[in-house]
């Protein structure tokens, strides 16, 4: 990969990164605001909520790796999977009610773990 190439990638991880990050405050907040009547009524408060936590804390972690270790490709892309999986069906979970749909969470939870092994790998490689 190029050096441009690298560049352009860093720049579109970014971007995703601060766009994951805005969804995150912007969900937790309708949650907690919008959608506290439903959430309620449905019992699915703390299955919203854990989705919330989940999705700021590896937004955070993709701004990380967009920064300083933007050749971890591999990471960032399982962590955007992961929180589209994990987060997104938790989500959806929590105002519909879907079962089939809360199937996909523990795919997306593995998407999360592979991206922490992945990082972790990369890491030890010392590059």
């Amino acid at each position: 990969m190029s050096a441009r190439e690298l560049t352009d990638s860093a720049r579109a991880m970014r971007v995703i990164a601060a766009l994951f990050g805005f969804a995150a405050v912007a969900l937790g907040a309708f949650g907690a605001h919008a959608l506290r009547g439903t959430l309620s009524s449905l019992g699915t408060v703390e299955t919203w909520t854990t989705g919330s936590i989940y999705h700021l804390v590896h937004a955070a972690v993709l701004t990380v790796i967009a920064l300083a270790y933007p050749g971890a490709r591999i990471s960032f892309w399982l962590f955007v999977a992961g929180i589209g999986l994990f987060c997104g069906s938790l989500y959806v979970y929590a105002v519909t009610g879907s079962k089939p749909v809360a199937m996909l969470a523990p795919v997306g939870g593995a998407c999360l773990l592979a991206g922490w092994l992945a990082l972790a790998w990369r890491g030890g490689r010392g590059r």
